[in-house]
């Protein structure tokens, strides 16, 4: 019987049974449980990252700025302490981690729909990706959606046009061309200019998540290839460079 508001618990509220059922290792390892559950911590904020930019999409597309701020600040707090749960996870060891390894098969984070999700929903949008999940799977069918939709990159282009700013062929050159312009007349374009900076500031959380992720990886495997077939830390080093809004970067030589 479903408990009703007045009469329901902390653990029917949050479901705790479900959600602290769902730690299964596969070995008898005690530090199995770490890796488990820092990752699917990771899994469950990469959730509400998601419901965040979803309503910043909309809400920056109805020209509504205040409340995307509060979205996009809500999704930065969060990639900090993403980044922050890496030094939880680099206290396993090489030796640690490796009795165990075996048991992750060909699981790997690369693997992480949600992720590609993310990055499809900033703006980094990468269609090869789609090829990493069976086409009818429920994987393929929201990263093929995120891929259609508007991105938050995308809402903020519409965003410039609705402010009278041309936006040329669309290359990184002539998006900065334009958001150039809003930051020289910050205080007229101001609601632009904030919505710029809270874009760097998601940016600049991912990149710091990014290289946080290479060191956490090099720490504990070194130059290893990883689970499930991915180059390891050679691979994610390649990725530190992936900018959401490369144009927001590329202005600040102009200025």
């Amino acid at each position: 019987m479903t408990a009703t508001p007045a009469g329901i618990t902390y653990t029917d509220y949050l479901s705790l049974d479900e959600l602290l059922g769902a730690q299964r290792p596969l070995s008898a390892l005690h530090d199995e449980m770490l890796f488990i559950v820092i990752h699917q911590t990771k899994e469950l904020w990469l959730k509400q990252m998601l419901h965040e930019l979803r309503l910043a999409i909309e809400l920056v597309g109805e020209d509504r700025f205040a409340p995307a701020y509060k979205a996009m600040s809500r999704v930065s707090r969060i990639q900090s302490v993403m980044t922050l749960s890496w030094d939880v996870l680099a206290t396993l060891t090489p030796v640690d981690y490796t009795a165990f390894r075996n048991v992750l098969g060909t699981s790997s984070g690369f693997q992480s729909a949600q992720f590609r999700e993310l990055e499809f929903r900033l703006g980094i949008k990468d269609e090869r990706y789609l090829s990493h999940y069976p086409a009818d799977s429920h994987e393929h069918s929201r990263l093929l959606a995120a891929l259609e939709q508007l991105s938050l990159r995308e809402a903020s282009h519409l965003a410039l046009e609705r402010g009278g700013f041309g936006l040329g062929d669309r290359s990184v050159q002539s998006l900065a061309a334009a958001w150039v312009q809003v930051y020289r007349d910050s205080e007229r374009w101001f609601d632009l200019y904030q919505l710029a900076e809270k874009l760097v500031d998601l940016d600049d959380a991912l990149a710091s998540w990014r290289h946080k992720h290479v060191l956490t990886v090099e720490r504990i495997i070194g130059s290893k290839p990883g689970t499930g077939g991915s180059a390891g830390a050679a691979y994610l080093r390649s990725t530190i460079d992936k900018r959401a809004f490369p144009e927001l970067w590329a202005l600040r030589t102009e200025l």
